[in-house]
């Protein structure tokens, strides 16, 4: 005998019964039994008692080969099972519904894509179609699952094929049909395309009536409050298409009509259970509901009823909406800080706080009645409302302690926003009238400033709007983050706003040891008669010599390091302004040089930076409380109400709540954006793999492995140790082993490289010089740089500077000048952290980055000292990783993370820490792939 099998996911499995003697079958059945039976499946046969699994071989058969040999069965051939038989009365069911055209398209994802198919169309009669099949299933096939979910796959599938032989080899031009008529994926879908052709499949199910749910509102005074036991009417109905919803009543409704009515409401009853055990109505089907049922069926039972395909009617005068918080912020034309710039945050303002429920906004008088109500159901200006009645008594208590305030400052509006505590209900709407509206709502336009005198440059067009921009918070004593892309020209419009403000009292500048010659050079450029004091080095001003030279200054220059050392001294003096070069510095608030930044006073504070958030919000919330002191509230606080919510939960709306109160004071342009910046030449950004060389794969293998052994049985603090250990060791092997070994020895063994990646450098960078052109190279390894710089002067014939952390200030001004003169060196190496900012390197146009950094901005900004203004080549960025390694691995973590990049990238290498040993294993085993011939 031959047998058949449907299988979820493996397809038809035929096969044949001991001693099977076929008699001569039709083609494509006896085309098929032509093949050998490669493959096993274990099938249920009968045995003395019940049934035994017996593993027999197999011929699988795809959908579309099924179909065809099913439906070219036999009714009455011999030699055929009753299994075999059974499937094929399927498949010429499915084709009859076919040639009835009784089947819709269906968009579903699997596998990365969106597939279109063919399915059976429902409706009632197919569904009782089913259920004979299910029913009458042969015992042998019940083995593969439940019979309603065998024949469901068996049924869905076969459906496809069928459907797709009838309509025969042709053609579309729209790609979706296309897609369909071919069994392709198509590009284009989604999930709203999705759910629209199931909700047209839906449409067209018109075997019978549908059941519909209308809920009658009880009667009543129309502004009064509803009792609470007043009982609503849910209407059970049947519509048939075209036709208006008809009351199901049990002595008048015929005896079909009643029984679908029944089943219906069964279903109904199923999807949403609280609609069980309630009081009904002795004439009708009809179900009658107190208050409370009606308040959970709007929220969560009628979501659950159109799921399971059943229409819901609510009264037309109704409304389930949400109450929000509104505030109306009321503000002089001009700010008092014009005439008095030291008031700033303190600026005055009045508040008034609203209550409002969907669009409308509660009166006092509805207010307080809202609020004493005791259900969550009322009716305000004829319309019946649902709305949580604890939550607007919480709001109405909100509202009135906040408007018993008359009136109050920027400042505490800011910190009511952004306060731990969040109010009752979401503040939806902040609406300000004068130059507080203008600056809140994103319209500000400050007065153009005219050219300062002394600047000796041409601002761009978007460096005279930052100009205007930091003018006006100067004057009006809001500090502000300039928080332009890197190259953009931070530093020049920070000199045009000295330039053009020209005042009594110095600025301080505090930046990182590598830019303060730069600093000098720019001010000494474009604004050549400010006096420029820099306060750093072993010999520095201390006591009246400090004060005398602050005073005699109109920029005092100084580094982070000193900023924290002589915190007091630099306290003791009179400043206009403090400003943070780099400003990323201070993004954890708890070290000594955020604190010593906070307590320096000053009548205006600016932050410079191209990254406002590197790795957590938390920085954004430090460089903002730096500017203008407890605008976000506490780092807990700040936590709770944004950080949390946004990093774990990527919550909209703290997203949405946080750009609100932070726009105001953040400056952001990027240069890729051409209405910004225009003649910037364009950036090539690419991932380029070096295979590992024997011995660094022996390494490697030997660092994981031994790593794995000292986990295996500890934990906390020490596993951690030896994970973040372990991930160095790693990065060392992929660049060189000599850089892992730290053993004095050669780059090459025996004239050949015994890195690939470094091997992948030559390569790279033997065509550069070729052209003429100058390279860029980061490391993370000072040692690494000690060790390929020597190779590649020798190589090259060339001097190759190396600038790191340990390069003196002076030495390193040198470099850099060097560097970007016409008889410059074609190769410079630099260290990712002290290379990584504040320089302007645009004689390069390669960036080569030997050793991928955890967080993309750090990268971003060294790239970014080649790509920026005075850049007019186009810019080759070149990422190196090493396949099948821990470093292509995280190179393919980062590029999926780059949708939260704007807000807050992975926390750095920790997060590697809290894999479990499984997981540390996939992560970091050697590829099969990895070593090179």
């Amino acid at each position: 005998m031959l047998h058949g099998l449907w299988s979820p996911g493996a397809g038809l499995m035929l096969w044949r019964g001991p001693h099977a003697e076929l008699p001569e079958l039709p083609e494509p059945l006896a085309r098929v039994l032509r093949r050998r039976f490669r493959r096993h499946h274990t099938v249920q046969v009968p045995d003395a008692v019940g049934v035994r699994p017996e593993r027999v071989p197999v011929l699988a058969l795809a959908p579309p080969e099924a179909a065809d040999v099913l439906l070219a069965v036999p009714d009455d051939a011999p030699g055929i099972a009753g299994d075999l038989r059974y499937l094929a009365h399927v498949a010429r069911g499915v084709e009859r519904w076919a040639r009835a055209g009784r089947v819709v398209p269906e968009l579903y994802r699997a596998e990365g894509h969106w597939w279109p198919r063919w399915r059976l169309l429902g409706g009632e009669r197919q569904r009782a179609w089913l259920a004979e099949l299910a029913a009458a299933m042969p015992p042998v096939q019940r083995y593969e699952g439940t019979p309603r979910e065998v024949l469901d796959d068996f049924v869905a599938e076969l459906t496809d094929a069928v459907v797709r032989d009838l309509l025969g080899d042709r053609d579309a031009a729209h790609p979706l049909l296309r897609a369909l008529l071919r069994g392709e994926p198509y590009d284009g879908g989604n999930h709203k395309m999705a759910t629209g052709l199931d909700a047209w499949r839906e449409s067209l199910t018109v075997d019978e009536p549908e059941l519909v749910l209308r809920l009658l509102e009880p009667e009543g005074d129309e502004e009064a409050d509803l009792a609470d036991d007043a009982l609503w009417r849910l209407q059970v109905c049947l519509r048939t298409e075209g036709e208006a919803p008809t009351p199901i009543l049990l002595h008048r409704t015929e005896a079909r009509l009643l029984e679908i009515g029944v089943r219906k409401l069964g279903a109904a009853v199923a999807a949403y259970p609280r609609l069980r055990d309630l009081p009904t109505d002795p004439d009708s089907l009809d179900l009658l509901l107190p208050t409370a049922v009606v308040t959970d069926l709007v929220l969560h039972g009628a979501r659950a009823l159109q799921h399971a395909g059943i229409a819901l009617l609510l009264p037309r005068a109704w409304a389930a909406v949400s109450p929000s918080l509104r505030v109306r912020v009321s503000s002089p034309p001009v700010p008092a800080a014009a005439e008095d710039r030291a008031v700033g945050m303190n600026e005055i303002v009045g508040y008034d706080w609203e209550l409002a429920l969907g669009d409308a906004v509660l009166t006092p008088d509805e207010l307080t009645r809202l609020a004493d109500t005791k259900g969550d159901l009322i009716r305000l200006r004829g319309q019946w409302v649902q709305a949580d009645a604890a939550v607007l008594a919480q709001a109405a208590r909100y509202v009135t302690q906040r408007n018993s305030e008359e009136e109050g400052t920027l400042g505490g509006l800011l910190a009511q926003l952004t306060e731990a505590e969040r109010p009752p209900v979401p503040v939806e709407d902040v609406q300000a009238s004068g130059w507080v509206g203008t600056l809140l709502d994103g319209t500000l336009e400050p007065t153009p400033v005219p050219p300062p005198p002394g600047l000796r440059a041409e601002l761009r067009h978007y460096q005279q709007r930052g100009l205007d921009w930091l003018a006006f918070m100067s004057e009006t004593g809001l500090g502000a983050v300039l928080a332009d892309d890197m190259g953009l020209g931070k530093t020049l419009q920070l000199l045009a706003l000295l330039a053009h403000e020209r005042a009594d009292t110095p600025t301080l500048l505090v930046c990182p040891m590598s830019v303060v010659g730069n600093w000098q050079r720019e001010a000494a450029r474009f604004v050549p008669d400010l006096r420029v004091h820099v306060h750093h080095g072993a010999d520095r001003s201390r006591g009246d010599d400090l004060t005398a030279a602050v005073r005699e200054s109109d920029l005092v220059v100084t580094t982070y390091s000193l900023l924290a050392r002589d915190v007091e001294a630099l306290g003791a003096q009179s400043w206009r302004r403090v400003v943070l070069d780099e400003a990323q510095h201070i993004k954890n608030a708890a070290t000594a040089q955020a604190r010593a930044a906070r307590a320096i006073p000053a009548e205006h504070r600016v932050a410079l930076t191209g990254t406002p958030v590197e790795n957590r919000l938390d920085e954004l919330r430090s460089i903002l409380d730096f500017v203008n002191r407890g605008m976000l509230g506490s780092p807990q606080a700040f936590r709770a109400r944004f950080a949390v919510p946004i990093e774990r939960e990527h919550d909209e709306a703290a997203i949405t709540r946080l750009r609100a109160v932070t726009s105001p004071f953040i400056l952001r342009r990027v240069k890729t954006d051409p209405a910004v910046i225009s003649d910037l030449p364009e950036k090539q950004e690419m991932t380029m793999r070096a295979n590992l060389t024997v011995e660094q794969a022996a390494l490697y293998r030997a660092v994981v492995d031994d790593m794995l052994k000292k986990i295996k049985d500890t934990e906390g603090m020490q596993r951690k140790g030896a994970v973040l250990s372990a991930l160095t060791r790693l990065k060392q092997v992929c660049n060189h082993p000599a850089h892992f070994l730290g053993d004095g020895s050669g780059v090459l063994r025996r004239g050949r490289h015994r890195s690939g990646k470094l091997g992948l450098v030559e390569d790279i960078l033997e065509s550069v010089t070729a052209d003429g052109e100058r390279a860029l190279l980061f490391t993370q390894f000072r040692e690494f740089g000690e060790l390929v710089v020597p190779y590649l002067e020798e190589r090259f014939g060339t001097d190759v500077p190396f600038l790191h952390g340990g390069v003196p200030k002076a030495r390193r001004d040198r470099m850099v000048e060097r560097f970007q003169g016409p008889d410059g060196p074609p190769i410079m190496l630099l260290s990712l952290k002290a290379g990584g900012t504040g320089l302007n390197l645009t004689a390069a146009n390669h960036v080569v980055h030997l050793d991928r950094w955890w967080n993309p901005a750090v990268e971003n900004q060294a790239t970014d000292r080649a790509f920026r203004i005075g850049q007019r080549r186009d810019v080759q960025v070149r990422k190196l990783v090493c396949v099948g390694t821990l470093e292509e691995r995280i190179d393919a973590m980062i590029s999926d993370k780059q949708e939260l990049a704007d807000l807050a990238i992975g926390t750095g290498e920790r997060w590697i820490t809290e894999m479990d040993t499984d997981q540390l294993h996939d992560l970091l085993t050697l590829g099969d792939e990895a070593v090179g011939e």
